[in-house]
């Protein structure tokens, strides 16, 4: 079938319009991360800002800046992640206030940073218990087990989504790199929803959804989002 200049620039336009639907689609399960040590208000801002732009799924803040945020975001419908337990080496009792607190300014997610020294030292039911101590504290919020570190191997993720599963959690996130995403994927047999951290271009995120991350944590929204629609006008399909 031979379509006519007209009929061909209208499904032009079409295939455009369904692609641009997707690019959006991926957009949104980015997570923009300003949870870092050297974010200052007007990074925090900035950050907010992108969210909202981008309509991100949520925005990552340390403890110390969730009020800021809650007021940069304003009633935008992109919710506040709150990253909960510093190095991990924190007393449960402190993260669990730590969480309470962190709802009460206005966050809608705990990131909970499990202890380092129980997951690499193999200590199972402490980091059930850690886990269910929090889950306590965040009620019918959710809570995401951070397995981020850089130096966990997969053995030790694969301790901490054990702990994450016991503990009724409602995700982990795992550095960004596919063979973590699928062995975190593998062990929660679908009770959990997996996440990715560190993404830092559209190919990675491409990969990580690909292998199964749910929402993607990532520095460099505005970036990823740039090259998404570059690769649209040059014709190519969006990652």
């Amino acid at each position: 079938m031979v379509l006519s200049a007209a009929e061909a620039a209208e499904f032009g336009e079409f295939k455009r319009a369904r692609r641009e639907t997707e690019i959006a689609f991926t957009l949104k399960k980015l997570i923009v991360d300003a949870s870092r040590r050297e974010t200052d208000r007007a990074a925090l801002k900035k950050a907010c800002e992108t969210a909202l732009r981008l309509n991100a799924s949520s925005i990552l803040v340390s403890p110390v800046h969730v009020a800021a945020a809650k007021k940069y975001a304003g009633k935008s419908g992109v919710p506040l992640c709150c990253l909960v337990g510093g190095t991990g080496e924190s007393l449960m009792g402190i993260k669990k206030a730590e969480a309470k607190r962190a709802l009460r300014q206005g966050a809608k997610e705990i990131r909970l940073v499990l202890c380092y020294s129980q997951l690499t030292g193999g200590g199972a039911a402490y980091l059930k218990r850690e886990v269910k101590r929090v889950r306590r504290a965040a009620k019918k919020s959710t809570l995401i087990v951070s397995l981020e570190d850089h130096t966990l191997d997969e053995e030790e993720v694969a301790l901490g989504v054990r702990a994450a599963v016991a503990g009724k959690a409602n995700a982990v996130c795992v550095r960004g790199e596919t063979s973590l995403v699928l062995r975190a994927t593998e062990e929660s047999a679908g009770r959990l929803q997996v996440e990715a951290s560190g993404v830092e271009n559209a190919e990675q995120l491409r990969l990580l959804i690909k292998a199964g991350a749910a929402r993607a944590t990532t520095g460099k929204a505005e970036q990823i989002a740039e090259e998404l629609y570059q690769a649209l006008d040059e014709g190519q399909k969006p990652q």
